[in-house]
């Protein structure tokens, strides 16, 4: 069985959430929901290798989280977030003790995205 995991992060400001997510992770809007027009925000967004909840609800998620995100090449991907040229994160690339290589980020909210990939040291 083919189980997904979608974790919900606090947001504050839904401009600096797509400036972060879309503009500078290349995350794609796949839908917004508010109830009423001046209502809390929940949206999802995506990317090949995951798919998050971002909602301005009081009581959805707590700032200050953080999750691990598998990318295929971390290489890559580093370079793409380094030539987007965000003025407020400028992650460094680090070979872990445990054999991963890690790109690490803050979204504008305190929420901590750690993107890896196994090292292969065959």
């Amino acid at each position: 069985m083919n189980q997904i995991i979608t974790p919900i992060f606090r947001m504050f400001d839904v401009e600096k959430a797509r400036e972060f997510y879309v503009e500078f992770l290349g995350f794609q809007i796949d839908w917004e929901h508010r109830y009423e027009d001046h209502f809390p925000l929940y949206m999802q967004i995506s990317s090949p290798s995951c798919t998050l909840h971002l909602s301005e609800h009081h009581g959805d998620a707590c700032p200050g989280s953080a999750i691990r995100v598998q990318v295929e090449n971390i290489e890559l991907f580093h370079q793409s977030l380094l030539g987007q040229g965000y003025k407020y994160a400028h992650p460094g690339l680090e070979e872990t003790p445990w054999g991963t290589r890690e790109v690490s980020v803050t979204d504008p909210f305190g929420n901590r995205l750690h993107f890896y990939q196994p090292v292969d040291h065959s």
